[in-house]
């Protein structure tokens, strides 16, 4: 009995020493008949290979003595920001896109597509890689160079030539041949370039088309001109505008050399088969001579002559216009100050426009000023010509515009002159503005007017235009139409009191009575002749004649051109004080 329970007590204690044996090796280590033996982890099992291990699918199980670590794969980042991490953690590797965090990682002409690992660099359109390769990554010593396109065969087809540029090609038609579609430049094959006389029969207007070695020009028909221009649309130009002048011209030598001179260029330009330009700056310098000698000689002293007048000035500049090279010029006199604004090219110009003078302001759109594309000539002129002093030669013809009782209308600003180069100005699409500084700031009602030359010899009219804004500075205008010569201007209204014409009249004739007497005292009574009372007789004749012409003519109210000896007598009888 005591030998079974020593032996069992022995197996026990060998148990026990067994068991703390095999607990003496540390974690990580297996006890084996040799020793403690290192567990790797990081072993892929045999009967399980898909099993993605410790350390999950983006990352590398790294064993070590005891133990083991993770490691991103390339093209990962651990969610910890550490390269190292164990598996027991939370990090995990999320994918590195480096198109975002590599700033030009692929290089110029490329574009960068990430992927998951890594990323892809792809050549842009128009380029190839210099391995030939399609995708690539940074450091592969790759870069994308262009494609030249034009070095195909045919890629533009007949009649036009292939342009080469980065990462693309255009083509353009030779010269005399166009595109169907009206656009300067294509690619591809949908287009083919074709004979522009035959692709569009209206290209020469009222001309005929041919094609030369520098591309198509026009043969332009009797009165009808392209100004010189061989290849813009052949356009109507009466000469008759500039004939039958002599109402203004039979007094005026330099006004009748400048008309003779612009009958003369227009009569070149529609029957001469290769006309010549002629020198713009001498014809546009001549016309403002002949403006200033007009406006300074009070030449334009009825209403039929200042519509000659304007009509005359609207058709000089359409004329000169075309021979201005672009963007055009400004220039001055002492009656006048004028701006020009000249665009050349095939395409019609497009966009608003503001041309300003001290006088007025013009805001309009280009394509206004052009006129409809199916008769567009080449060219597009713009014109505001402000004028010093017309408005005195042109106040007082108001035609059918009747003031308000006891009022009348008086102009209160310059008078200016709109031309453009589109003939069709008789209803615009889009009406222009004109801002007209005041002559005089006033309160009074504004009025927004043009010169119609067809209503009783020429007058004033509002017919069309429309005030859209005033104030006592300035008055902005709206008009739907330019008439033939466009001439607008801002009105004011002003009371016409009889009483103060009363106590003028009164007051004036008990001044000329007394002067009438202190005449008869001075001059016949001989006691109280002196020096002094010779110059106090002078005196009293003086303000005796100023008086009286001033109240015969008080009640002359019409355009003050026609009478102005009156003016001058009375200035005279002033000065001889």
């Amino acid at each position: 009995m005591t030998c079974r329970w020593n032996l069992l007590m022995l197996a026990l204690c060998l148990s026990v020493i067994a068991v703390l044996s095999k607990q003496s090796c540390p974690n990580g280590f297996n006890q084996l008949p040799q020793g403690c033996i290192d567990i790797d982890e990081c072993a892929v099992d045999e009967d399980y290979p898909e099993d993605i291990g410790p350390c999950g699918e983006d990352a590398d199980c790294i064993n070590t003595n005891g133990t083991f670590y993770c490691v991103c794969k390339d093209g990962f980042r651990s969610s910890s920001l550490t390269v190292n991490f164990s598996a027991a953690s939370s990090a995990t590797c999320r994918d590195i896109n480096e198109c975002l965090e590599i700033q030009d990682v692929c290089g110029s002409n490329a574009n960068c597509f990430n992927t998951s690992p890594y990323y892809s660099c792809i050549c842009s359109d128009g380029f190839i890689s210099t391995n030939g390769l399609e995708k690539f990554r940074h450091g592969d010593d790759v870069m994308c160079i262009d494609i030249d396109e034009c070095q195909e065969d045919e890629v533009c087809g007949q009649y036009a030539t292939c342009i080469n540029a980065p990462g693309s090609h255009h083509c353009v038609c030779n010269p005399g041949f166009g595109l169907k579609s009206g656009e300067s430049n294509f690619s591809g094959t949908q287009e083919q370039c074709e004979d522009i006389c035959m692709l569009d029969k209206t290209v020469c207007g009222n001309g005929t088309c041919h094609r030369g070695a520098s591309g198509h020009y026009c043969a332009c028909h009797t009165g009808f001109t392209n100004y010189g221009n061989s290849s813009f649309r052949c356009t109507a130009l009466n000469c008759d505008d500039f004939k039958d002048l002599n109402i203004l011209t039979e007094k005026f030598h330099a006004a009748n050399d400048v008309v003779v001179l612009l009958n003369k260029s227009c009569v070149e330009m529609t029957e001469s088969e290769n006309p010549t330009v002629p020198h713009k700056e001498d014809l546009l310098g001549r016309l403002l001579s002949m403006i200033d000698q007009l406006l300074s000689s009070g030449a334009l002293n009825d209403n039929r002559k200042v519509s000659i007048f304007l009509n005359l000035v609207e058709n000089a500049l359409r004329l000169i216009g075309p021979f201005m090279e672009s963007p055009g010029e400004n220039m001055s006199s002492s009656h006048t100050e004028l701006e020009v604004l000249v665009h050349k090219g095939a395409d019609l110009p497009r966009g608003a426009v503001t041309v300003s003078s001290k006088q007025a302001q013009l805001d309009m759109l280009l394509e206004t000023a052009a006129g409809d594309r199916s008769y567009y000539p080449g060219f597009t002129t713009l014109s505001l010509l402000s004028y010093a002093n017309l408005e005195d030669s042109a106040d007082g013809f108001f035609g059918k515009m009747k003031p308000p009782e006891k009022q009348k209308f008086k102009i209160n600003s310059k008078v200016v002159t709109v031309t453009v180069s589109n003939s069709n100005t008789s209803h615009l699409k889009e009406p222009i503005k004109l801002t007209f500084y005041h002559m005089t700031q006033t309160n009074k009602t504004s009025h927004c007017v043009f010169w119609d030359s067809s209503e009783d010899g020429g007058a004033w009219s509002a017919r069309g235009c429309t005030v859209v804004k005033t104030n006592p500075e300035y008055t902005v205008c709206s008009c739907t139409h330019m008439s033939s010569f466009a001439v607008l201007m801002a009105l004011y209204e002003i009371e016409n009191k009889f009483e103060l014409q009363l106590i003028t009249w009164v007051g004036l004739s008990l001044s000329l009575i007394c002067l009438f007497f202190c005449i008869l005292t001075f001059s016949l009574i001989r006691a109280i002749q002196s020096p002094r009372t010779t110059i106090h007789l002078h005196l009293c004749i003086s303000l005796f004649a100023a008086g009286l012409i001033f109240l015969a003519g008080i009640a002359r109210t019409e355009n003050q051109v026609n009478t102005p000896n009156s003016a001058c007598v009375d200035k005279t009888c002033a000065l001889s004080k």
